[in-house]
């Protein structure tokens, strides 16, 4: 099994068509885009000399060439590491050493810190910029054949959420991506040759996992030239492409429904906008639907389980006349085709409809483990269960609410943040004695970063400027609090332990507060 046949068995139907655009320009026909990848194949496994099952890190920003990489990776027999280009140099640099990265595929814009890496990792031993001349270079090699995989053989590393410690590569199958490919038929929508995916959102990310079952069906995979969400460009976009699809944020939803360059434009070529990722608050919901029409999805889901969960169809966005439409809107929908959900309580018994508890998945979708992470596999996957580490509840129809996470992951701009790297970023100045940083609720990124900060003992209190001076040279920008907060102290329990569920309660209070004095329109 191996899923870059689907390249020749379009190259074949349809040989002429588009397959990659940038814009409005056609990148490459399928023809094109096949040829292309034999040749890829080539440069990696001969020019390259890399072997099968070796791992080639993609670390770029949304253009033709990361597809074109991420093809040619599985056609060679090697195992795709697609990595969050937004991420700091020594992030990044955990991800390459963990997953034993043996080559890195990357743009002008990261090439100089992805390049600097090599020689402090063992196991990288070269670095590809393309376009470039050593990008050239790979696709001017002689063709080499498709390399046969097993289902159950490695295919993607997604390197997913933990809030202690560092993050885990879940490890991807041809297996998994084959299922949550055919469920996305099943649950959200028929694709045809004659559709597009625009990717918007970062193709490392879950618009990279739902671009498969699009490339599977042989429509066309179209990068905005802006590589970003913009609702003029894409008004412009759907003038020239038909059956638009496209992954967005909650809060990326949030701007294009206020946006009149795409409220105000011909939307009868879009096709459906599929979010997940983070909670959508009901009122910018009913207001997308009121603006953008009936074209809405929701899919709940983790790098564990890529893209399958629950979901919420389109059909059931629009069913307003429903009596439990409001509560339906609010849920993450209904378990997916492929999978077995249940809602447990802490000896992981059945809980009835109505109770809250731990969210657990089975299936073919599921994950077989966390690379190079026995315990953590053990621990996740115990009894045979994907422990989500989500808590939520049934209800009598059948329908899942989230209610919290266990889990003290921050979702900002549909971006994962885990707390302890940026508590540990903090920790590194000599004026912060301890610290703990969570999110508080925001209507524009959904969650935003507040870190509450103790000073040490004998110093005076740091300058919040030098705090995100302290953040910068370790983690993203992205992952920088938006806010500080000085405290006498931190609450614990009896054992010490920080309580962040204090922090939260306190910033959701407010939140709430400042919501119900805000001034009526």
């Amino acid at each position: 099994m191996n899923l870059s046949t689907w390249l020749d068995r379009h190259a074949l139907q349809r040989p002429d068509a588009p397959a990659i655009a940038e814009g409005e320009r056609v990148h490459a026909t399928w023809r094109q885009w096949a040829e292309r990848s034999a040749a890829l194949t080539g440069g990696l496994r001969e020019t390259l000399g890399l072997a099968t099952g070796d791992r080639v890190a993609i670390v770029m920003r949304n253009r033709p060439e990361y597809l074109e990489a991420q093809f040619a990776v599985w056609q060679a027999g090697l195992v795709a590491v697609p990595v969050n280009a937004r991420l700091h140099r020594d992030e990044i640099a955990y991800v390459l050493g963990h997953s034993g990265t043996a080559a890195v595929v990357t743009d002008e814009e990261h090439a100089e810190d992805v390049s600097s890496l090599v020689g402090t990792i063992p196991s990288l031993r070269t670095v590809v910029v393309a376009p470039g001349p050593d990008w050239e270079r790979l696709l001017s090699a002689h063709p080499h054949p498709r390399v046969d995989r097993h289902p159950e053989d490695a295919a993607w590393l997604f390197y997913t959420s933990g809030t202690t410690g560092r993050p885990k590569g879940a490890t991807l199958t041809f297996r998994n991506l084959l299922m949550a490919s055919l469920s996305y038929y099943a649950d959200l929508d028929p694709i045809s040759a004659q559709d597009c995916v625009l990717q918007a959102a970062p193709l490392s990310h879950g618009s990279g996992i739902y671009g498969l079952p699009h490339i599977g069906r042989g429509a066309t995979s179209v990068l905005p030239e802006s590589g970003g969400v913009d609702g003029a460009e894409i008004a412009g976009l759907l003038d020239h492409w038909s059956g638009m699809t496209f992954f967005a944020a909650p809060t990326m939803i949030r701007r294009l429904a206020n946006d009149p360059d795409l409220v105000g434009a011909n939307l009868a070529n879009l096709k459906a906008i599929i979010y997940g990722g983070a909670p959508m608050y009901l009122a910018d919901l009913q207001h997308a639907l009121q603006t953008l029409g009936p074209r809405f999805a929701q899919i709940y889901g983790q790098g564990e389980t890529p893209m399958t969960i629950t979901a919420l169809s389109k059909a059931e966005h629009a069913e307003s006349d429903h009596p439990r439409h409001e509560h339906r809107l609010q849920s993450v929908g209904v378990p997916r085709t492929d999978v077995e959900v249940r809602v447990v309580d802490e000896d992981d018994q059945d809980l009835p409809a109505g109770e809250i508890g731990e969210v657990l998945v089975r299936g073919d979708v599921v994950m077989p483990g966390y690379w190079d992470d026995p315990e953590a596999t053990a621990e996740t996957l115990r009894g045979g269960w994907l422990h989500t580490g989500d808590v939520g509840a049934f209800d009598e129809d059948g329908y899942l609410t989230l209610h919290d996470r266990s889990k003290d992951l921050i979702i900002s701009g549909g971006m994962n943040i885990y707390p302890r790297e940026v508590e540990e970023a903090l920790l590194h100045h000599p004026a912060v004695g301890a610290v703990a940083v969570t999110g508080r609720p925001d209507p524009e990124w959904g969650e935003a970063v507040v870190a509450f900060v103790v000073t040490a003992e004998g110093a005076d209190r740091p300058d919040t400027d030098e705090l995100a001076a302290s953040c910068l040279e370790r983690i993203a920008r992205y992952k920088r609090p938006k806010e500080f907060r000085f405290v006498d102290s931190l609450p614990t329990n009896n054992y010490g332990k920080i309580v962040k569920r204090e922090l939260r309660d306190q910033l959701r209070a407010e939140a709430e507060g400042a919501a119900q004095h805000e001034p009526t329109q």
